[in-house]
């Protein structure tokens, strides 16, 4: 019997294989998705080859991509950006790490404190979460974003909006500064040549200014996994869990197995109280499966994947909101044309930020030349001038919203992307009881009844569709005092990409899954660790930091709960990711 198994390696299930690893507990981390233990032989930098849903290498689907991606059923058109792995959907993000505002949390006595959404707030204050936060941060490590000539000019629009520069991690009010993100520094040659040749670790270490973020970080080349710029969880929290008995004192190396879809959770009444007691898996390639028995099992496999593996186990739901609250940030993408160039889209993908508490936030993001086209023409508003989807958006930025074409998209390009600069609306969403995860009646496949995700995308609480269009109205003030010569807003479909929410945390048994410590409230030693499990849409910081600080705190209540330990947070200090006695490890483990 194992200690405690973990239901998926992306964003918070290692965290917790990491913690507790390091503790010398027995931890079993099944991923569903492929295991890239080889990066700079297995990814390339085409975006196709990448981010292909269906037959890129980061989609959804087992690690064979001659096999068909595995299938959900939408009840409308959006585009859903999730992908399995190891690493998860941080292997192609843009390492940003703010912390949640705490106007989300249930102690919030703010002037704004009512422009929220207060019927869904974190069971606890924010000052609770800050340990957790600099836990997170300093393990990762975290650090003040490498920037360029694209933040520069981000930052030039921002100081016309006559808001301060932020200087602490805690936003409190409207302000920009750099992102806070999980991407190391440049060192040595990195960020000060453009020559490959001079781009090999160790000469050249962190982030090498590629531009390639989104197709995975496998740069320095030379260096080991540890070593590589993006702290995705396949880079820092994965190999640290697989090498716990190396630097941690009490550590006991992690298991993983990857292709390893779970199929059943099991759970009996033992003294009187339905425990979980371990899952089957099954291996993708041959179809055998396997039962694997544990103390403790925790769920990490996404927001879709949780629900649907919950209600596939015929585990109880008594207040129905398993899968409800289904959560994201309602983006838009509004773009500012230079008559110069802006540095687009070299280096970091996204490097400042600015936050509008409680409205949402603002990224500025650069990207290479196939997916800045796809952000250029997801749109909800149709073609420009030709029709609008009965949207019919018109605002601050030059004529209708919508999508590009033409003469007019001809112009804009004139001077290529490096003319270019790209700003990401972040909302801050409502949770909304009736945006869902269900079973669909639709064949299952090998792994059983498939999901249904129930999304009102388009129909928002007035709240958030007040958010967007503040928002978009800043990213236009903010791109006319850059000096963009024209703005557009592309006005984008549903991008699914920051979704929370759908097994939630909460203040009450009545809309939540959880209870304050992550733990099921239906089924004893069940816990829930990704970003599914967070109780509102964070006031749209970028979830994974809040996530991974979740994550940390409930590693730590299952270690006192179930196996007799004590905190530790508040009383050690964590071993970061980079640390050399990791990277020994790794080497002479081939990886």
């Amino acid at each position: 019997m194992r200690d405690v198994i973990v239901i998926g390696a992306g964003g918070g299930g290692p965290v917790v294989a990491k913690e507790l690893a390091a503790k010398g507990l027995d931890v079993l981390l099944l991923e569903a998705g492929p295991r890239h233990e080889n990066p700079r032989e297995q990814w390339t930098s085409f975006e196709d080859d990448a981010n292909n849903p269906l037959t890129g290498y980061f989609r959804l689907g087992p690690t064979d991509r001659s096999r068909p991606a595995w299938f959900r059923e939408w009840s409308q058109n959006s585009f859903v950006w999730q992908l399995s792995g190891v690493g998860g959907t941080t292997q192609h993000f843009y390492g940003n790490y703010p912390r949640a505002y705490p106007g989300v949390f249930n102690d919030y006595s703010g002037a704004d404190a009512g422009e929220y959404d207060k019927a869904h707030r974190f069971p606890f204050g924010y000052g609770e979460m800050v340990p957790y936060f600099e836990w997170v941060e300093t393990t990762a490590p975290v650090m003040t974003a490498a920037m360029g000539r694209k933040e520069e000019r981000f930052f030039r629009g921002c100081e016309t909006l006559d808001l301060p520069v932020q200087t602490t991690k805690t936003t409190r009010g409207p302000s920009y500064r750099p992102q806070e993100n999980a991407i190391l520094q440049p060192g040595g040659t990195a960020g000060r040549t453009s020559d490959r040749n001079l781009l090999n670790y160790p000469q050249a270490t962190g982030c090498t200014f590629c531009g390639y973020c989104f197709q995975g970080c496998m740069r320095p080349v030379g260096g080991p996994r540890n070593q590589y710029a993006k702290r995705s969880t396949d880079n820092s929290y994965v190999p640290m869990a697989l090498t716990a008995n190396v630097w941690a004192t009490e550590g006991r190396a992690a298991t993983l197995i990857a292709d390893a879809y779970v199929t059943q959770v099991h759970a009996e009444n033992r003294a009187g109280k339905l425990t979980a007691t371990g899952v089957t898996w099954r291996e993708n390639a041959s179809g055998t499966e396997h039962r694997e028995d544990a103390k403790v099992v925790v769920m990490a496999g996404g927001c879709t994947e949780n629900p649907r593996l919950w209600l596939n186990s015929g585990l109880p739901n008594p207040n129905g909101w398993v899968g409800r609250g289904y959560t994201d940030h309602f983006f838009d993408w509004v773009f500012g044309v230079f008559d110069e160039s802006v540095g687009n889209p070299k280096g970091v993908g996204s490097a400042a930020r600015l936050d509008f508490p409680p409205y949402g936030g603002l990224e500025n993001v650069g990207l290479p030349p196939a997916l800045h086209a796809f952000a250029m023409n997801l749109s909800d508003s149709g073609i420009r001038g030709q029709y609008a989807n009965g949207r019919g958006m018109t605002g601050e930025w030059d004529g209708p919203a919508g999508r590009v074409l033409g003469p007019e998209l001809k112009d804009m390009v004139s001077g290529g992307l490096e003319n270019i600069l790209s700003v990401l609306v972040i909302t801050d969403d409502d949770v909304e009881a009736d945006n869902r995860v269900t079973r669909s009646a639709l064949p299952a496949d090998e792994n059983g009844p498939i999901p249904k995700v129930h999304f009102r995308a388009r129909q928002r609480t007035a709240r958030t569709l007040r958010n967007r269009e503040f928002m978009a109205r800043k990213a236009t003030e903010l791109l006319r005092g850059a000096g963009a010569r024209e703005v557009y807003r592309i006005d984008w479909a549903p991008l699914i990409l920051h979704v929370q929410s759908s097994m939630r945390m909460g203040e009450s048994e009545k809309d939540s899954v959880v209870d304050a410590t992550g733990q099921s409230r239906a089924v004893r030693g069940l816990y829930i660790a990704d970003n599914s499990a967070l109780a509102n849409g964070l006031g749209s910081p970028n979830p994974t930091l809040t996530t991974q600080a979740l994550a940390t705190r409930t590693a730590e209540r299952i270690f006192q709960e179930h196996f007799g330990g004590l905190p530790w947070v508040r009383t050690e200090s964590p071993v970061v990711s980079t640390d050399p006695r990791v990277s020994t490890r790794l080497a002479e483990l081939g990886l």
